[in-house]
């Protein structure tokens, strides 16, 4: 799995992000010590600590890239002039952000790592993702394609759907014989068709 590094990070960084990337999609969250993401760099532990601080750190910075990641690619869903159709391109970028960055999506939204908390800041990027689909939803609102309600509330809502479809996909695929495209594509449909006025 490809794994785009933060542009604000020296080379240093982005390797010893990578290894942590590559030890939590290989091995699990047990994997992520300092230890041996410095190993897996071919680092010493200080790079880890002057870098990140620690093991918290490097997640908190994975947790953080994620969000980047999202926001650009739901930023690169253009304005239209049909809101509802920007709205389903938006769930299309989220699920493609998912399947294309797994191990990153289990740290922002699985808390795959469990004992790691973010900080204020990292809520902070988070909600400012949840915000820019709450945007779409407030110009489809404006445009009387969806009931008026708070615009956060029903980005939740949207996002909810979303996040239940695409959270057991990652889960069961492969398990399970559903057509995981087909069963978003249609879950979509019908929490925004629920949404109309």
């Amino acid at each position: 799995m490809s794994f785009a590094t933060a542009g604000h990070l020296d080379d240093v960084g982005s390797a010893l992000l990578r290894a942590a990337d590559g030890l939590l999609a290989t091995e699990g969250p047990s994997a992520l010590t300092v230890r041996r993401i410095a190993a897996e760099a071919g680092m010493s532990t200080m790079n880890v600590y002057s870098r990140f601080g620690g093991k918290d750190g490097v997640v908190e910075q994975l947790f953080l890239h994620g969000f980047e990641l999202l926001a650009g690619g739901m930023g690169e869903v253009g304005a239209t002039d049909d809101p509802i159709a920007d709205l389903r391109r938006c769930g299309q970028a989220y699920r493609r952000f998912a399947s294309e960055h797994s191990t990153l999506y289990s740290v922002m939204f699985e808390r795959v790592v469990a004992d790691y908390e973010p900080t204020p800041a990292a809520k902070a990027a988070a909600l400012g993702t949840l915000e820019l689909l709450a945007a779409r939803l407030q110009r489809a609102m404006d445009a009387g394609l969806v009931r008026r309600m708070d615009a956060t509330h029903a980005a939740a809502i949207v996002w909810s759907t979303c996040h239940g479809v695409i959270s057991l996909q990652l889960k069961h695929d492969g398990i399970t014989p559903v057509d995981w495209q087909q069963v978003f594509a249609d879950a979509t449909e019908a929490v925004v068709s629920g949404l109309a006025p």
